[in-house]
């Protein structure tokens, strides 16, 4: 049986973020993904400064045989319309990464003891410790396996049932691709500039970015019940308009997540959930990778903190750091939401997409950069 002080179920950038915090103030941590690093992981892909700060990211290094492309505006318009509006920066405001290339960095990066190819076929806890796959044993046990994560089932054995909302369940479907030499409607992506087109529901966003010679396109949305109908509108739209070739030919990628809500319960004794594994996504945008790596940084602080006690009372600083970080925004939009009716507000808010003032300081700077 190996025994380690910390046990991470899950690879991605939250699991990753968190074994490197740990192993830096010397607590022996293993991580265990199912998969094998470098994985296949598509995603729209950017990061922000500030995840550049938080990582502490060697930005000289980390771009040698890999994609970093700087972000220096957006446009942004709506399915179905040519009209776009678009906001430049005169400076990089994001970084265009490959899930690939960045998820296998960070995991290498943190310097733990790897269990890769294994999922986590069995979790126990028994006798004040956590037995997972009947061979490794920890007292301390982290959950950032993603929106499936085994662990958050264990901990939220009821988040499944008949009746749990799914209404902030996030759906997508995307492409990530090579540009080909021929493909003219590829080539002609600014790649300092993505492109993000908001359903006519307001309820999600396609995209299209490049990121050095790859094109990645993609479309996510609130309804996963018309994701499909989406999916093929939204493959209509932009071969009808030329703004990309023989997508519908490519190979797509499909996957699921929360956004921040406190419909699961991340803190329990002696365990917690970081990332797309405690639904941490931000509500406006969709985004992802930095509420995992925020989650990840504060779990390994949370533990470090607790010193080999953790119970859940030791533990509850991340619960009441989540409660501050992710909830408020969730409260405010559902309690407004019944107050005012789609039919006045959706309108509005499709005639301001196509302000630019409104654009760039709400939807980008808010919204999607979170400045």
């Amino acid at each position: 049986m190996d025994t380690c002080d910390v046990l991470i179920v899950g690879g991605g950038p939250a699991g990753s973020s968190c074994a490197w915090a740990l192993r830096r103030a010397g607590i022996d941590a293993v991580v265990v993904d199912r998969a094998a690093f470098p994985r296949d992981k598509v995603c729209a892909g950017w990061i922000t400064p500030q995840v550049v700060d938080e990582l502490e990211l060697d930005v000289d290094d980390y771009r040698r045989g890999r994609t970093f492309q700087p972000f220096t505006g957006f446009k942004v318009g709506l399915v179905g319309s040519e009209r776009m509006v678009e906001a430049q920066y005169g400076a990089p405001v994001s970084y265009g990464i490959r899930r690939c290339e960045f998820d296998a960095y960070l995991l290498c990066r943190s310097g733990a003891r790897l269990a890769l190819s294994e999922p986590a076929g069995s979790i126990i806890h028994d006798a004040g410790q956590w037995i997972v796959n009947d061979r490794i044993r920890a007292r301390m046990l982290v959950g950032a396996g993603g929106h499936f994560c085994p662990v958050a089932r264990t901990i939220n054995p009821n988040a499944a049932a008949p009746g749990a909302r799914a209404r902030q369940l996030v759906v997508a479907q995307e492409a990530e691709f090579e540009i080909d030499r021929g493909d003219e409607a590829a080539s002609a992506t600014n790649g300092d500039t993505p492109e993000l087109y908001f359903c006519r529901e307001l309820d999600g966003y396609g995209w299209r970015v490049r990121k050095g010679g790859y094109v990645n396109v993609g479309i996510g949305r609130l309804d996963c019940r018309s994701l499909t109908r989406t999916v093929a509108g939204f493959v209509s739209f932009l071969e009808r308009t030329g703004k990309a070739r023989a997508v519908a030919g490519r190979r797509w990628h499909g996957h699921a997540y929360h956004v921040s809500s406190a419909r699961r319960r991340a803190v329990g004794d002696a365990v917690l959930l970081i990332g797309d594994a405690a639904g941490l996504a931000w509500p406006q945008s969709g985004e992802g990778i930095r509420p995992a790596i925020q989650s990840g940084l504060f779990a390994a602080r949370t533990i470090v903190d607790a010193a080999g006690r953790y119970g859940r009372d030791r533990l509850q600083p991340y619960a009441d750091w989540l409660r501050r970080t992710f909830n408020a925004e969730s409260r405010i939009a559902n309690a407004l939401a019944p107050l005012v009716p789609a039919s006045v507000w959706m309108p509005l808010a499709r005639t301001l997409l196509g302000n630019r003032a409104f654009v760039r300081s709400v939807v980008l700077e808010r919204g999607f950069l979170r400045r």
